[in-house]
């Protein structure tokens, strides 16, 4: 393994940590100097669709945290957006257009097993699934262990398989950094995509940057927005085990070649994305002011105009 890969894999236990333990969760904070700016609207401000962030399942990231950018971003460009602190059922589900579910977990404590469980009751999941089928639309990002294992029961109700592992890709790996993969044309990402494609006349989407995360399995008829090399495989590991994927056995290691990071799909007359990588969609910095940038605000990706072009096909803008 190259020195550069084991940079990143330090970096990656450092993050680790920071989720593990809550008094260092400040460590990762929202980039306030972040450009939330949109130039052409997709909607006039205030009239677009009603954007609902979860924040009633023990979710890492809320809109007063570390998708704050994420929320400024969307409300910039027209949508009107707002804190789910609510189970979800028919009635809470009736006030939104856009849900956007980001990290769930089963309990507050992530380093904890309990965190693995469901986020979310059977009722609810029924409820999610009835209300896309109606004409809803989903965002459902979840991330590495234990985020995956916490939102598997809803992916697998939408048809999606989730790997609840962490995700290494040593060809498509950003400057040899299999934790950090880059997508680009003829490299997993899906130029025919209306989402990738865009509005005309928009920055173009040539290189999105996904930061670990787990592999996706999608339905029949699904578009793989984000797809990893023949090389890719998912770490089997715990966040409590983070330190071992540089010298990961074999047997711990699951092929994830030709699996997805972010996934497209209709089901019913409603709109579904889910992400297996939630920091693509912040702006955050560890280490305080000047510390080191991860998401939108990094330099050298296209995350804020994917971020962007997922909420407009969502929309139904695309």
């Amino acid at each position: 393994m190259r020195p550069s890969s084991f940079a990143v894999l330090a970096l990656l236990a450092v993050l680790a940590a920071a989720l593990a333990a809550a008094p260092a969760r400040a460590q990762q904070a929202p980039d306030t100097t972040f450009d939330v700016t949109i130039a052409r609207p997709a909607w006039e401000a205030g009239t677009g669709p009603r954007l609902v962030l979860d924040e009633a399942h023990h979710n890492f990231h809320t809109l007063s945290g570390r998708y704050r950018p994420f929320g400024d971003l969307a409300r910039h460009d027209g949508l009107r957006v707002a804190a789910g602190g609510a189970p979800f059922t028919r009635e809470s589900l009736a006030a939104c257009d856009l849900l956007v579910i980001s990290n769930a977990l089963g309990s507050e404590n992530m380093g904890d097993s309990t965190a693995e469980r469901s986020a979310f009751t059977d009722a609810e999941i029924g409820a999610v699934v009835a209300w896309v089928e109606a004409g809803g639309s989903l965002l459902l990002i979840a991330d590495h262990a234990p985020m995956g294992s916490a939102a598997a029961a809803l992916g697998r109700a939408l048809g999606v398989d989730m790997r609840c592992a962490y995700t290494q890709d040593p060809v498509q790996g950003a400057k040899g950094q299999p934790s950090q993969v880059a997508y680009t044309p003829g490299a997993g990402l899906d130029t025919a995509s209306a989402i990738v494609r865009g509005r005309a006349g928009d920055p173009p989407v040539r290189r999105v940057v996904t930061y670990t995360g787990q592999s996706l399995a999608g339905p029949p008829g699904a578009t793989q927005l984000l797809t990893l090399s023949d090389q890719a495989f998912d770490a089997m590991v715990s966040i409590q085990e983070t330190h071992l994927i540089a010298k990961l056995p074999p047997e711990r290691r699951k092929p994830a070649g030709g699996r997805a990071q972010g996934l497209a799909f209709e089901r019913g007359r409603g709109r579904v994305v889910v992400m297996g990588e939630a920091a693509m969609l912040t702006a955050q910095v560890v280490g305080g002011s000047g510390g080191f940038k991860f998401g939108m605000n990094a330099p050298g990706n296209d995350d804020r105009q994917f971020a962007i072009n997922v909420l407009r096909w969502l929309g139904r803008k695309l």
